[in-house]
């Protein structure tokens, strides 16, 4: 039996420290400490060649459980739909009304962050309500 691999989660963006910043506040997750020798990210962005600089940002969870966000800058925009998308659990345990009312108040917390609620998925025979959502850059995610 194999073990359990811990993983990272990529973003590819085109402003990595914004969007990176912007998850801290959804998942309540940090920036680290900047590398040995620097007093701030700021002043180790400034020691890298021009054109490495802004280039990446990273953020983890402070309790050290969920994986490391890495948001790398790319050149070309975001083009279609994610493959792999994020579900930040906010009703995990709660049905009906309840489970609806709490999504709605994040969704409303995020997008006075910059989220953009796309579609609000109410419960069925299968399925208890979701909310469909993107972030600053436009990468889908949903609250569940």
């Amino acid at each position: 039996m194999s073990s359990v691999k811990q993983f990272q989660v990529t973003f590819d963006c085109a402003e990595p420290e914004r969007v990176a910043r912007f998850w801290c506040e959804v998942l309540g997750y940090v920036v680290p400490p900047p590398p040995e020798g620097f007093t701030t990210w700021g002043d180790f962005d400034r020691s890298l060649p021009p054109e490495r600089q802004g280039a990446a940002f990273v953020c983890s969870d402070p309790s050290g459980v969920g994986p490391r966000l890495y948001f790398q800058r790319v050149p070309e925009g975001k083009v279609v739909k994610n493959r792999v998308h994020l579900d930040v659990r906010v009703g995990t345990g709660l049905v009906g009304e309840e489970r609806l009312a709490t999504l709605e108040a994040e969704c409303a917390r995020l997008v006075a962050l910059g989220a953009v609620c796309e579609r609000v998925l109410l419960a069925d025979d299968e399925n208890e309500s979701c909310i469909v959502m993107q972030d600053i850059e436009g990468n889908e995610f949903c609250l569940d």
